[in-house]
């Protein structure tokens, strides 16, 4: 069982990396317009979302996102805006990756 779980943390890691790697070495977008990335992050969120793969806290981050904007925080907003879109993106390469995964048998 721990050379499974290590084996699944490893093809984790490398579909990540690769999936940065191919995206000019950074996920996400190059706007740096608030509203444009809020807007990026909830369309990608709900595509992670479509296809199974939304990661636990990319609302979380978006919610607080809106927070600190309201309260003029608009730093700590644009990069937890950031960090949703991240996590949408990566939510949906890593769905894809395991589209087909099931269990081993050796």
């Amino acid at each position: 069982m721990k050379k499974l779980s290590m084996l699944f943390a490893f093809g984790l890691t490398t579909v990540l990396a690769t999936g940065c790697a191919t995206n000019g070495g950074s996920m996400g977008g190059g706007s740096d317009d608030y509203a444009t990335v809020v807007s990026e992050a909830k369309a990608e969120i709900g595509k992670a979302k479509k296809m199974g793969g939304e990661w636990r806290d990319s609302g979380k981050f978006l919610k607080e996102a809106e927070k600190a904007a309201k309260d003029g925080d608009m730093d700590k907003a644009m990069k937890l805006a950031k960090k949703a879109r991240f996590q949408g993106q990566a939510g949906q390469q890593q769905a894809t990756a395991e589209k087909n995964a099931g269990p081993w048998l050796f």
